[in-house]
């Protein structure tokens, strides 16, 4: 094939066709991803707003709500812009942001998950020893750390697959920019550069993964040693849970990003990178928050003064008419 002009736009198949069927998915996943972005803006909130939930383990929560509203944000508005105008173009530094950005978000939320992991470890395993080590100066470098790593990574992944010449054909068959389909493009040889993503594919998801079922395989030796059966149950329910979250995404991530090439099908990559930029993120605020007791407390709470706020400005509004008509 001949070489294309690196200046020209790329076109991105998109996710659906349109037909009825596909149509409806599509609608599906717009109302995922919006209540993806209620659910974990509303976990900010509490957080923010609660005395009671400025600990380091709401703080990382936090942060890993608004890397999955940074997620979303980076991926579901071009994808259904594109879908509803049928202009599916992205200039190259277009599609360079969005790669940069999504690996940003994507591989710092590896090494936050991976923090979050030992936040649980310490809470259940060294619950006396918690505010020396889990502190707050800890908890802030790891959360720096991983936006800094996740960064590196974007911005090396970025540089790097844009850096090739692409061949005449530049449509993408997938629903946003990411470098392993992108790198499919490419008119030059890419093994030097598939080889390096890959041994950064090993730091960035299989050694924080480990870390988490390291983590998680310690906390349950600990409660398979409880007496209360009834906290056995709630441990194991809550474990089984975070362990649930967390294979969906590292699963997803690995199977796109450390496949062989010549077992890489687009329609597969297509479906699974869904799972973990679309599907996951609306998971995280149920599992990790909502399900807990003291953010149930901090969303009663929080309805219970906008209640009492609306009473107290319908009772103003109604002195203000009484005022005003015995003015008359």
């Amino acid at each position: 094939m001949k070489i294309g002009n690196s200046t020209s736009d790329f076109i991105l198949l998109g996710l659906f066709n349109y037909t009825e069927a596909h149509l409806f998915l599509f609608v599906m996943v717009l109302t995922i991803a919006f209540s993806s972005l209620v659910g974990n803006a509303l976990m900010i909130l509490l957080i923010h707003q609660d005395v009671r939930l400025h600990t380091p383990m709401y703080f990382l929560l936090s942060q890993l709500s608004l890397m999955d509203m940074m997620l979303i944000s980076t991926i579901v508005p071009k994808m259904a812009a594109d879908y509803l105008s049928g202009k599916k173009s992205i200039s190259p530094a277009g599609c360079g942001l969005q790669i940069f950005f999504f690996l940003t978000l994507a591989g710092g939320e590896c090494f936050l998950l991976a923090a979050m992991s030992y936040d649980r470890y310490v809470a259940v395993c060294h619950p006396l020893r918690y505010p020396i080590l889990m502190s707050w100066q800890l908890c802030l470098r790891m959360t720096v750390g991983s936006w800094c790593l996740g960064a590196a990574d974007g911005l090396m992944q970025a540089a790097a697959t844009l850096s090739f010449p692409f061949c005449d054909a530049h449509e993408i068959n997938h629903f946003f920019c990411e470098a392993p389909t992108l790198v499919r493009l490419a008119c030059a040889d890419t093994f030097v550069f598939e080889y390096v993503m890959y041994i950064c594919c090993v730091l960035m998801l299989l050694v924080p993964f480990s870390l988490i079922l390291i983590s998680y395989s310690l906390i349950l030796a600990v409660v398979l040693q409880m007496r209360s059966r009834e906290a056995r149950k709630k441990a194991f329910s809550t474990c089984s849970s975070h362990l649930t979250v967390v294979g969906l995404f590292y699963g997803a991530a690995i199977f796109i990003y450390m496949r062989p090439k010549s077992y890489r099908s687009a329609n597969h990559d297509k479906v699974v990178s869904a799972f973990y930029t679309i599907f996951t993120p609306v998971l995280n605020p149920i599992i990790y928050s909502l399900r807990n007791s003291e953010v149930k407390g901090a969303l009663r709470k929080c309805m219970g003064q906008c209640i009492s706020t609306f009473h107290n400005m319908d009772a103003l509004l109604h002195l203000d008419v009484l005022l005003v008509l015995s003015v008359l």
